[in-house]
């Protein structure tokens, strides 16, 4: 039976709020809540966090979790749970889940990890949930478009399909949580930057371009990522009832 890793990416740098994965919302710091949700995923075998600075580490081995140190030089968290799953050669199937993500289920992450057991054609898997034509206006919400098997066709910053004719379409946002087969993570890895990545500084586009699937499955939540003082804040106001 091939075995699953999620691997939790955490820098300690931030350019909108410092020192992230540390801040503490209920008397846990970020990171161990995403921990404690990707230990209670029932199709991964194990949990690793990625981590680029001593005080990440010693605060995850402080509520004993799997840690590894890694290079402060990697420009994506795929290049640094790339680093750690080459540690770990046992692992067929790498899920990249965000330090960032509180709010993720478990059934989500367990979403990722079957879509991408179940479809032998597909070398990543990855969530979206459907979206207002407003919420779809956002360019920091992530759009994406897929064709009639959930194969991604395209994702972008821009309110995609164009609405040439109105209601006609149905939108979908993306949730940057992330399954690999383990070779297609070390290929994406090591491939340049592509011209539509640089362009709309999604990662994903650069698999994509070269021709990489990436499979979905739609989620039926809208987890609260942690970028800014605010996002701290409507953490706070919901974490004591989860």
């Amino acid at each position: 039976m091939s075995k699953t890793a999620i691997i939790i990416p955490s820098r300690y740098a931030s350019t909108r709020l410092h020192a992230k994965p540390l801040i503490e919302v209920e008397g846990k710091p970020i990171i161990q809540w995403v921990y404690e949700k990707a230990s209670a995923s029932k199709l991964a075998d194990k949990v690793i966090i990625a981590t680029d600075h001593e005080a990440i580490y010693n605060c995850a081995k402080s509520f004993n979790a799997n840690v590894e140190m890694t290079s402060t030089e990697h420009k994506s968290g795929s290049d640094r749970i790339a680093e750690v799953a080459a540690k770990y050669k046992e692992f067929e199937y790498i899920i990249n889940l965000q330090g960032d993500e509180p709010m993720i289920t478990p059934e989500s992450i367990d979403s990722v990890i079957s879509v991408l057991h179940n479809n032998e054609n597909a070398d990543i898997s990855t969530l979206i949930r459907k979206i207002s034509a407003k919420e779809a206006e956002n360019p920091n919400l992530v759009k994406c478009v897929t064709d009639n098997n959930g194969y991604a066709l395209y994702f972008s910053r821009a309110k995609i399909p164009y609405e040439r004719n109105e209601n006609e379409a149905v939108f979908y946002g993306h949730i940057g949580l992330y399954g690999y087969r383990r070779e297609a993570l070390f290929k994406m890895t090591s491939l340049p930057q592509s011209m539509l990545e640089k362009t709309e500084s999604l990662e994903q586009l650069r698999a994509l371009q070269s021709g990489m699937r990436i499979i979905t499955a739609v989620a039926d939540c809208a987890p609260i990522g942690i970028d800014t003082q605010e996002d701290i804040e409507n953490f706070k106001k919901v974490a004591g009832k989860i």
